[in-house]
């Protein structure tokens, strides 16, 4: 089965882009998704976690997510650690997903494809761009949070020219109209690549 990364920067739009190849009757797997749920639904994650955070990691049994971001935010190497607790759950189950999967491609959405140095688990990556005003806008409006905010976030990410010039594909998601159109292309030219 050929997996399709689609990854990009925070409010760079991956989830409108997922939905783009949904409709042509691609499976798509969110990873930051499945990644909360299970890190609400597995036990072995959950012990894990508060053996890394303390109790505060879960409040009435659901993931703290407000605590654990200010834990991350002052300790980076706690982001690390509970990437290695999560992410190999998440591939995992991933692997049980894709199995069960007929179409001619799937998409896998990850936001840190590169920072992590997995594009070897991809086949082809699709990376999606935007105006930096935009996608600050774009999350101002989603997660209710301050533009500081925002741009502390996008500084930590890796720089969308460093993503376009490791990726297959680029979709710049400035306007509905126009990137649609750019993922119906990408989707023909990976049917083209794989028939």
């Amino acid at each position: 089965m050929i997996v399709v990364g689609l990854t990009g920067g925070i409010g760079s739009g991956k989830t409108t882009i997922a939905k783009y190849f949904e409709s042509f009757g691609i499976p798509i797997y969110i990873a930051d998704k499945e990644a909360k749920a299970l890190m609400n639904r597995s036990k072995v994650i959950k012990r894990k976690l508060v053996e890394l955070f303390g109790p505060s990691a879960y409040k009435k049994n659901e993931l703290n997510r407000e605590y654990l971001a200010s834990k991350i935010f002052s300790d980076k190497s706690l982001l690390s650690k509970m990437n290695a607790i999560v992410h190999p759950k998440v591939a995992s189950h991933f692997k049980r997903w894709l199995k069960k999967q007929k179409a001619p491609y799937v998409i896998k959405e990850a936001a840190i494809i590169f920072e992590n140095n997995l594009e070897y688990q991809y086949d082809y990556i699709i990376t999606v761009t935007a105006d930096k005003d935009l996608r600050i806008e774009r999350v101002m409006r989603r997660d209710d949070v301050s533009a500081e905010k925002v741009k502390s976030i996008i500084r930590n990410q890796l720089s969308d020219k460093e993503k376009v010039e490791k990726s297959d594909f680029i979709i710049e998601n400035n306007d509905l109209e126009t990137s649609k159109k750019q993922a119906q292309e990408i989707h023909q030219n990976i049917l083209k690549k794989i028939s």
